[in-house]
């Protein structure tokens, strides 16, 4: 089995052999313990990585997947548009099946049209994966998954289906309409996410269940895309309009561009009105006013996938306790506050 790094001073790149007569063991026990093999004892696999990292020798996984027939290759189903959470939990994954000695092979939904949604499967499944991951998937994309009936095992990363790695998301919308309610707001908007992403869905039906639950008349959700700018031009349609006291939007970034307009047509928040967000993204915090909004655990619900998947396999990566994500959390801050009287 050739195993290769980068070239040493002498120009050659250290192989398996090296390792080998470095810890004083065998070429065999060497991949063993590249190969994660749980018959060793520890104090071997210990000088083996000892002499690994010493040599700086990585093994070459196209050999190793020769040699063992596998291709410790995980296939991710995203869509193709990026949000902060979508790319937190790629970012996870990815981090997570290094990690366990997997490498990732990333494929966008260009639609979330079914022959598109196979075709991106299909693509995936033609590169050896042992395993498939779906990130925050779209409405058609659960069904199709559970139509093909896969050969490898599959993880859905989103807020809904049995094999899902998840934060509640209707929970977090009723406690973000909850705080608005507690504050006194009865006039309350939502700015939704786009009609066939599930997460968007979730949070639409928080809102819809916390306004029912407190006898209060929901008005009809606006449909985003999760855009700052979509986000400011239905500020502008819903500021001439409608004479809400607060608005719930379905991400932090939607949120934003609402704030903007609102500042724009030269009213303030929150005295004039008062903005929830979702997600809690980095600049969240640093906004003016900074923005009370949902947090939720991006990284963590893609190390959980990752944890599920490889058990799925027949593997630890490491781990033996489940890694689990933080619930979602209520984050308030200046953006909230009691309607003027």
């Amino acid at each position: 089995m050739s195993e290769t790094d980068l070239p040493d001073a002498t120009g050659r790149a250290p192989s398996i052999r090296d390792v080998a007569r470095l810890a004083g063991v065998s070429y065999q026990t060497v991949s063993r313990v590249i190969n994660n093999s749980p018959q060793l004892r520890p104090e071997t696999a210990a000088r083996v990585r000892s002499a690994i990292a010493e040599l700086k020798f990585v093994p070459n996984q196209a050999a190793r997947a020769l040699a063992t027939s596998r291709s410790r290759l995980i296939g991710v189903l995203g869509p193709r548009a990026t949000t902060f959470g979508v790319a937190t939990m790629i970012q996870a994954v990815e981090s997570a099946a290094r990690a366990a000695g997997y490498r990732l092979t990333v494929t966008s939904l260009v639609t979330s049209a079914p022959d598109d949604v196979r075709a991106s499967i299909d693509h995936l499944m033609q590169q050896s994966v042992e395993g498939l991951i779906a990130v925050a998937p779209q409405t058609r994309v659960v069904p199709i998954l559970d139509e093909l009936q896969l050969p490898v095992p599959v993880q859905i990363v989103s807020s809904t289906g049995s094999t899902a790695s998840f934060n509640d998301q209707i929970a977090g919308a009723r406690a973000a309409v909850r705080h608005l309610i507690d504050l006194g707001h009865n006039r309350i908007l939502h700015i939704a996410g786009p009609r066939d992403w599930i997460e968007a869905d979730h949070r639409m039906r928080g809102y819809l269940a916390e306004m029912d639950a407190n006898d209060l008349s929901p008005r009809p959700p606006v449909l985003g895309d999760w855009t700052a700018q979509f986000g400011y031009e239905a500020g502008l349609e819903l500021l001439r309009t409608e004479d809400a006291t607060a608005v719930f939007a379905g991400n932090d970034h939607m949120a934003l561009g609402f704030m903007h307009a609102v500042r724009d047509i030269g009213r303030s928040v929150p005295d004039d009105i008062a903005v929830v967000g979702f997600d809690d993204v980095p600049e969240s915090a640093h906004l003016w006013p900074p923005l009370t909004t949902v947090r939720q655990d991006f990284f963590g619900i893609g190390r959980r996938a990752v944890w599920d998947l490889l058990r799925a396999v027949g593997e630890t990566g490491g781990e033996e306790v489940a890694p689990e994500p933080d619930h979602l959390r209520l984050i308030v801050r200046s953006s909230t506050a009691p309607p003027s009287r």
